[in-house]
């Protein structure tokens, strides 16, 4: 593989947006939404690095056939139950989920407006298309905080360390 098809390889991408989708503002911008919002919960005290490194492992399981095929169903997957207020509402299993911060127990609430916007207007760049970025990740699907070891990272590649991040890469 030449040095510019692995640049074209690892750019972000998020899944191909079908023509009825781009025209659905309401679908994309709760596609940015989603990502805007797994990236501020995920790593908004790291900079930009650590920022589009999450980015890239949302957009790299939208892209394997072993997830969904959407930002939203990506960042929320798991087992969801009826809410106990009996609103028909369905929320996340507790610690069942793919990204912590979905499923912890704790508000979801964006307490620094001024992160999150930085984080949604970058997050919109990436999902709408309107910027290609490098894939620092090397195709990582999975990752978790440094001070934790869960048991699932033995049967993963490593690919980087990015902040207070270690990535992995699902072999095909």
């Amino acid at each position: 593989m030449t040095i510019s098809e692995l640049v074209v390889a690892t750019v972000l991408s998020i899944s191909p947006v079908s023509e009825a989708n781009a025209s659905d503002n309401v679908w994309l911008n709760q596609q940015i939404e989603c990502m805007a919002q797994n990236v501020y919960h995920e790593a908004r005290s790291q900079g930009t690095a650590g920022r589009l490194a999450v980015m890239a492992v949302t957009s790299n399981r939208v892209q394997d056939h072993r997830y969904p095929n959407t930002v939203c169903e990506v960042v929320k997957q798991g087992p969801h139950r009826p809410s106990w207020k009996g609103t028909g509402e369905l929320i996340p299993v507790r610690h069942r989920c793919q990204f912590s911060w979905y499923c912890d127990g704790k508000s979801d609430k964006v307490h620094d407006l001024k992160t999150y916007n930085e984080i949604r207007d970058l997050s919109a760049l990436v999902v709408r298309g309107d910027i290609n970025v490098i894939d620092i990740t090397e195709g990582a699907t999975h990752y978790h905080a440094d001070y934790v070891s869960p048991d699932w990272a033995k049967t993963k590649t490593k690919t980087i360390e990015i902040e207070d991040h270690i990535f992995y890469r699902w072999e095909k």
